[in-house]
């Protein structure tokens, strides 16, 4: 794990306020110049990994060094016409070795390799947005990251 890691998570669906963008921006600003986090895992599936790939693509334009890395929980080998489209949008991609045959739980076995590697978790979780009957992935992960001691900032 690296000091100078932030990886993203939440539900697949979120609230998007102008006061939710305006609170994440600050807080990855604030990840970049105070904490010297240099590098921003994201995973997929969900709207706020999109928004914070949108503020985060938007604070490298002032701090260029940022590097953006997708953490794929799909194709563990991808040929290079998939990478090359990848790295258009991301300056690394990966899979994690230690997901391979997770089935049904690659996501959160996915979000757990973020976490693993990250010192930042920036999360959003709304414990009243509804949910199904299972236990929801972004909580599991959550959890995770407590156990893990790691740096969390949630947004709701």
């Amino acid at each position: 794990m690296e000091r100078n890691v932030c990886c993203f998570f939440g539900h697949r669906t979120i609230i998007e306020t102008e006061e939710l963008k305006s609170k994440v921006y600050e807080k990855i600003e604030e990840l970049v110049t105070r904490e010297r986090v240099d590098t921003f895992l994201f995973g997929s599936k969900g709207r706020f990994n999109e928004l914070c790939y949108i503020i985060v693509s938007k604070i490298k334009e002032k701090h260029s060094h940022i590097k953006r890395v997708y953490v794929r929980a799909e194709y563990p080998i991808i040929d290079d016409d998939y990478k090359q489209y990848l790295l258009k949008l991301y300056e690394n991609t990966y899979y994690p070795d230690k997901i391979l045959g997770a089935g049904r739980a690659v996501y959160i076995k996915r979000n757990f390799d973020m976490i693993d590697n990250s010192s930042f978790c920036v999360v959003y979780y709304n414990d009243a947005q509804p949910l199904s009957d299972r236990r929801s992935g972004t909580k599991i992960a959550l959890e995770y990251a407590v156990r893990k001691k790691k740096e969390i900032y949630i947004f709701k």
